[in-house]
């Protein structure tokens, strides 16, 4: 069984989790997840250290009465990094996803995800994936100077200002654009699809090729461009991939081909 802790003040919402995931396994001889609530990033606080060795991932609303924007999130991987943060909110700026990303949440939901997403997402993210909401994701980028105009004054009222970590290493357009022409053209298509948010699974689907294969793109691509991790990848292409690739990070949908079984890209 999962534990899981939802901070959101909106009862009626928590309310409505807990039974989406009740009705998710009401075939099951017991509930996989157990859900915590908080009201508060207070009380969230006091949750996690009351139950510090059962708590699995903590799902995190951007607007609580004492955090606003992402000081919650800063705070959170101050004081317990070793929790997995996924983002659960109204907002879907594509730049807050990112930000949230590079603060280190291992998620970011839309509050107006249906309950098939969710699921899906949770899976995921116990699974120790990252799950980046697609639709968010192919959305045309917008100024993000409100939330961090948000992000900075709260950093800046706070006891201790808790700086953004950077999870990918900052490149030039011209040092993006040497990696990137070590990409094969199969990479390069798997990258923008990392871009969007999409799981192997579904880039594995969308190019016909087995999921196998997908992986070992991925591995390769994570060495080619020098980062350690996916959402590294994401972060460093989602900024300098439409400058070097001659087009938006949102490609057109393929035709898809039949599956090979067993066959290696």
């Amino acid at each position: 069984m999962y534990r899981l802790l939802i901070a959101d003040d909106h009862p009626l919402f928590r309310d409505a989790i807990s039974r989406t995931l009740s009705l998710s396994v009401a075939d099951a001889p017991a509930p996989p997840y157990e859900l915590l609530q908080a009201a508060s990033l207070a009380e969230t606080l006091s949750l996690i250290d009351a139950h510090a060795d059962s708590l699995d991932l903590l799902l995190l609303d951007l607007d609580l009465p004492d955090s606003h924007g992402l000081e919650g999130l800063a705070r959170l991987r101050q004081e317990a990094d070793w929790l997995p943060v996924a983002i659960l909110s109204a907002h879907e700026a594509r730049e807050t996803v990112l930000e949230a990303l590079a603060l280190g949440a291992v998620g970011y939901l839309s509050k107006s995800s249906s309950a098939e997403v969710l699921r899906e997402a949770l899976a995921r993210m116990l699974a120790g994936e990252v799950y980046v909401p697609a639709r968010l994701m192919r959305a045309a980028p917008r100024p993000a100077l409100a939330s961090q105009a948000a992000f900075s004054s709260a950093s800046a009222s706070a006891s201790a200002p808790v700086p953004a970590p950077q999870l990918a290493p900052s490149l030039s357009e011209a040092e993006f654009a040497q990696r990137w022409q070590t990409l094969t053209t199969k990479q390069r298509g798997v990258l923008e699809r990392m871009v969007l948010g999409e799981s192997n699974k579904m880039i594995a689907w969308q190019l016909g090729v087995a999921e196998t294969t997908v992986k070992s793109h991925v591995s390769a691509i994570l060495h080619k461009l020098g980062v350690a991790s996916r959402v590294q990848a994401i972060l460093l292409a989602s900024h300098a991939l439409p400058a070097v690739s001659g087009a938006s990070a949102t490609p057109a949908a393929p035709q898809r081909a039949t599956p090979r079984r067993g066959a290696h890209e």
